[in-house]
């Protein structure tokens, strides 16, 4: 499945046991000698009665995520419309629009999706995701930023500062440029997810401001250049308006297709909506 490009291969664990899911990852992501994806999902059933599901995600390179955007938005998918939510919306010819909410458990805390389902299939998903923070010592250390400068303030422009440090669960550096084109995202990208500054590394966003939204262009975590990433997208749209650059909701253009992103003031949480869509299913031999 993907989500606006970001692709994960899932697997239902309440079908199929995976023993050793970061050697699956890194297996089964490569491109060339596996199924190829930005990472393995794997969706569970909830231990806890606060949530109805888990998600699980471990980047190509077998690292765990603790969260993702786009992936949620097909977990929602997925069980909804393999009849695996409690009590099943009816589905087929008239059964119409509707709205449904499911509760994901993942190392980021429950999120709440919002299924935006048309005759039984998920058009659309809006995912609650929790507020952002701007200061986390564990994941982010600004005095060894400064101490070693590796921001590209040579390429950055615009209103405020260069670039913003937001997680949202997981740890994101927001770096605006007067053009996102020009910028090499393999080598920058690969040089500041390992910055010291970053204890457990870093998401890095580089961010064009236009007219018709902000052009986004990512480097995530253990899996490189990815096609879109939801937290991202996130990070990006609040870091914006931290700045001064937009308001409280933008569209995110990113290489895969787009998504809204509201940063609410009545609740200060991010609410990111995007699709979510089926690729293909297969089987495939354990090693």
């Amino acid at each position: 499945m993907h989500g606006a490009g970001n692709d994960y291969i899932y697997v239902d664990t309440l079908l199929y046991h995976i023993g050793d899911p970061a050697a699956a990852a890194r297996e089964w992501s490569d491109r060339h000698k596996g199924i190829g994806s930005d990472g393995l999902v794997l969706i569970g059933r909830s231990p806890l009665p606060e949530a109805d599901f888990t998600m699980r995600i471990f980047n190509a390179d077998g690292s765990e995520a603790m969260m993702c955007g786009n992936a949620s938005r097909c977990v929602g998918k997925y069980v909804y419309e393999r009849s695996l939510t409690p009590d099943p919306s009816p589905k087929g010819e008239g059964s119409g629009h509707h709205e449904k909410q499911i509760r994901l458990l993942t190392l980021s805390g429950i999120k709440t999706l919002y299924l935006h389902i048309t005759d039984g299939i998920v058009e659309s998903v809006t995912v609650d995701m929790g507020e952002p923070v701007f200061e986390n010592e564990k994941q982010f250390n600004p005095t060894v930023m400064a101490a070693n400068p590796q921001a590209l303030p040579s390429i950055t422009g615009g209103v405020g500062g260069g670039s913003v440090f937001v997680s949202m669960g997981n740890p994101h550096y927001v770096i605006f440029v007067d053009d996102v084109d020009a910028i090499d995202v393999a080598r920058e990208g690969a040089i500041l997810e390992h910055h010291p500054a970053f204890p457990e590394r870093a998401n890095i966003e580089f961010a064009e401001m236009r007219p018709d939204g902000i052009r986004v262009r990512v480097w995530e975590r253990g899996s490189g250049i990815t096609m879109a990433c939801g937290t991202g997208a996130c990070a990006t749209a609040v870091a914006a308006c931290k700045t001064g650059r937009a308001g409280h909701a933008s569209r995110i253009l990113m290489d895969g297709g787009e998504l809204e992103i509201e940063w609410r003031e009545s609740d200060g949480h991010v609410y990111m909506t995007g699709p979510a869509e089926f690729v293909f299913e297969g089987e495939i031999e354990l090693s």
